[in-house]
């Protein structure tokens, strides 16, 4: 059972990384959402893909800020911002129910919200989680 449990992982992680990489040149696809699935299902599965992903050059600094500060660095805020409001663009003309239409729109103004108002990353030294990893690794 724990082969089959592993096996879940990883396909989960690789799947998500596979979406994230898509995210990164698709706009209005995020990335940041699936590498954090993917490193939370790598944790799992392989840790040493995990560590892989979270040491990447393009795809780490944002999974690390999130990890250790609960951070979103200014670049991905004005992404996210800029998607929701296309995504509420979209539904406002293709969504025929006016009250679904609103629920959603609020529910994306709400998120908009969440995201712009966590913190930015710090330029200090890498977060702690990344630490613990390598020297498990190791």
């Amino acid at each position: 059972m724990p082969s089959v449990r592993r096996a879940a992982y990883l396909a989960l992680a690789g799947t998500s990384f596979a979406l994230g990489v898509i995210g990164a040149f698709l706009p209005l696809m995020p990335t940041t959402c699936f590498m954090l699935l993917a490193v939370w299902a790598a944790s799992r599965g392989s840790p040493r893909f995990a560590l892989w992903i979270r040491q990447h050059p393009r795809f780490g600094p944002a999974v690390l800020a999130w990890e250790g500060e609960r951070a979103i660095p200014r670049h991905a805020k004005y992404l996210a911002v800029l998607a929701l409001g296309v995504s509420i663009l979209v539904l406002a003309l293709t969504v025929s129910l006016t009250w679904l239409k609103a629920l959603l729109a609020v529910g994306l103004v709400l998120i908009g919200l969440w995201i712009v108002t966590r913190p930015e990353p710090s330029l200090g030294p890498s977060p702690a989680p990344c630490r613990a990893v390598d020297r498990r690794l190791l």
